[in-house]
């Protein structure tokens, strides 16, 4: 996996194409942001390289997903083949957060610390595989494999964006690999 292009530039997922709707050229769209109806007011939705994916002339509710209505309609074919193609803005286009909250896309490149004072690595992206989010830890020594941490304020107890850094208590339970199976095995 690559690291993350930082700064406003880079690109955040925030949606995700299900589907064409009908014949007409409408497609369905899951959004992922905490206000579903605000995906359509970021600005254009654009593929992983920074292309115009879709921009929304009208975007009505379904069930768990919205039916969209391009500005540049498609066919119905073409839909169907982008099923499943990730929706990204510019960070630059989303709201800036309120105090004492940050996006979580913004801890993607901070140092990671453990308790001590250490440095043991960085993060290289925030996962969620539906428990929570995880933060994903990239080591600095290159003999250790990549580990999660549950983003939790007893697992993460400090985020300081001012210095570019989280502290992460007891990082060596979590980057223990004595318990996995190996790849080569099954």
């Amino acid at each position: 996996m690559i690291m993350k292009k930082a700064g406003p530039d880079r690109l955040i997922v925030v949606g995700v194409l299900t589907g064409a709707h009908g014949v007409r050229g409408d497609v369905r769209v899951k959004s992922f942001t905490d206000d579903p109806d605000a995906l359509f007011r970021l600005g254009p939705l654009l593929s992983e390289t920074g292309d115009i994916v879709l921009e929304a002339s009208a975007a009505r509710p379904a069930k768990d997903h919205y039916i969209v209505t391009p500005i540049a309609p498609r066919e119905k074919e073409e839909w169907d083949a982008m099923k499943g193609t990730h929706l990204h803005v510019r960070r630059s286009s989303l709201p800036p957060p309120e105090d004492d909250e940050f996006y979580v896309e913004d801890l993607v490149g901070l140092a990671a610390y453990d308790d001590t004072g250490a440095k043991i690595g960085q993060v290289k992206a925030v996962q969620n595989f539906g428990a929570g989010d995880l933060l994903e830890i990239k080591p600095d020594d290159a003999a250790t494999r990549v580990f999660f941490v549950p983003f939790t304020l007893e697992d993460v107890p400090e985020v300081r964006f001012e210095d570019a850094r989280v502290t992460l208590k007891a990082p060596e339970v979590w980057a223990d690999q004595s318990g996995r199976p190996e790849e080569d095995e099954a």
